[in-house]
């Protein structure tokens, strides 16, 4: 068996390519079974999110990975109605091992558009499911799946590619972590109805944040919004009477001039008795005045502040991404030598005979103790070996596939046990 996948992704293909050959979540079920033909592809995943579309298969024949690339190429062709060369132009392929440790970096988000998101982790993990229940999956993609989330899983434990926030949005929610610790039953003060402001606060209200006041001259701007964020609007002339209920606020219009003085953040702490404030100046020209910082118990950041510490934090994710690289070339190493160490399946399956031909054979040698029995009790008696043989392999099985990929000693010797007691029957028996 061979893995090939074919796909696009932010890398190869502007957003209308990406647009044109997404599969549809309530299609992809019938995308599956035109895929798998069970002769040329015998198993298949679609990946289809905003910045990628990749079709994962898994082809019985060893030697036509060409031909099961093709097939990809042409399914996607018939499906979408799109022209050979714009596949030719914008689509990439890969197969074996490179398709191995492909699929291992997109889950890991090495191949993400901001490296480290953990959005992609899920979006796989939900594409494996979808395909999982068309039935679209057998033994070699879950277990390659199942591998790609243990190795993204590693990755996310043993780097720090998604400790910090690489974007404007997430950079005011660690800054309100760093000065509040803890976020829940916090205030967000949302002024204007920028889209990165308006981005930070559903971080925060995601992060803990339990109200949010949304602030604008037209306040039918304010309702709106304030609905599809369930908060709360303020006329605009209201803003100082309610600047004390907020511990973090977001600033983004068009204003020209600073909207927040010194003097309104001064009295809005006296009657916070000095709980701290953050202020996040997303706009530009800036309408926080800078000088609030000055204040004891006032944070103010601008749109530079937050860029800087975003570009910080992406050069350390990038370092950490190196050490990301280094665990995937590792375990795409461990499952390409597991794979070529022979089937697992084959392995469970001659272990599982043996212990049921045991089973069966001490009640033959038991038989004449047991007297006659009616053929109700010799059903009865096999399926009580039945489940008894069930009973014990299955911690062992669990074991093995649990240990498949680890190169132990144990799963070894089981192998060499069992691996090639399964070939010597198969030869017996044909």
């Amino acid at each position: 068996m061979s893995i090939v996948l074919v796909g696009v992704s932010h890398k190869t293909a502007p957003v209308e390519i990406r647009e044109r050959l997404a599969f549809a979540e309530s299609r992809i079920c019938d995308a599956l079974h035109q895929l798998v033909d069970r002769e040329l592809i015998s198993e298949g995943v679609i990946v289809s999110t905003c910045n990628r579309v990749e079709v994962i298969a898994a082809t019985p024949k060893q030697h036509e990975t060409e031909a099961a690339i093709s097939h990809l190429y042409d399914f996607i062709h018939r499906y979408h109605s799109c022209d050979a060369a714009t596949l030719n132009k914008h689509c990439y392929h890969r197969s074996e091992t490179a398709a191995v440790k492909h699929i291992f970096r997109v889950t890991s988000s090495l191949d993400s558009m901001v490296v480290g998101e953990p959005q992609i982790t899920g979006q796989v993990k939900e594409a494996f499911q979808r395909a999982q229940e068309a039935e679209s999956v057998g033994h070699l993609l879950t277990r390659l799946m199942n591998r790609a989330f243990a190795v993204a899983k590693r990755v996310r434990n043993e780097t720090g590619i998604g400790s910090s926030a690489v974007s404007i949005s997430f950079v005011a929610v660690e800054l309100a972590k760093k000065v509040f610790e803890n976020l829940q039953g916090t205030t967000v003060m949302l002024v204007g109805a920028g889209e990165m402001a308006e981005l930070a606060a559903k971080h925060l209200l995601n992060y803990g944040a339990s109200r949010i006041l949304i602030v604008n001259r037209t306040y039918e701007k304010a309702v709106a919004l304030a609905q599809e964020m369930k908060g709360e609007p303020v006329r605009f002339e209201d803003f100082n009477k309610r600047l004390p209920e907020a511990d973090i606020v977001i600033c983004s219009t068009g204003a020209t001039n600073y909207l927040i003085s010194p003097d309104q953040v001064r009295r809005a702490l006296e009657t916070r008795r000095n709980h701290p404030i953050l202020l996040v100046d997303i706009s530009v020209p800036r309408n926080i005045d800078p000088a609030i910082g000055d204040l004891d118990n006032a944070f103010v950041f601008d749109v530079d502040d937050l860029q800087s510490i975003a570009e910080a934090n992406r050069s350390e994710r990038e370092r950490e991404a190196l050490r990301a690289e280094a665990i995937i070339e590792m375990e795409v190493e461990r499952f390409a030598a597991a794979m070529a160490e022979g089937d697992l399946n084959a392995v469970i399956g001659a272990f599982r005979r043996e212990v049921s031909a045991l089973a069966f054979t001490e009640l033959e040698r038991s038989r004449k103790r047991l007297g006659n029995l009616s053929d109700d009790q010799e059903d009865a008696l096999r399926v009580m070996l039945n489940a008894i043989v069930n009973k014990l392999t299955h911690p062992v099985i669990k074991q093995l596939r649990e240990s498949e990929d680890g190169h132990s000693l144990y799963l070894a010797a089981w192998r060499d046990l069992y691996h090639k007691k399964g070939e010597k029957d198969e030869k017996d028996e044909g």
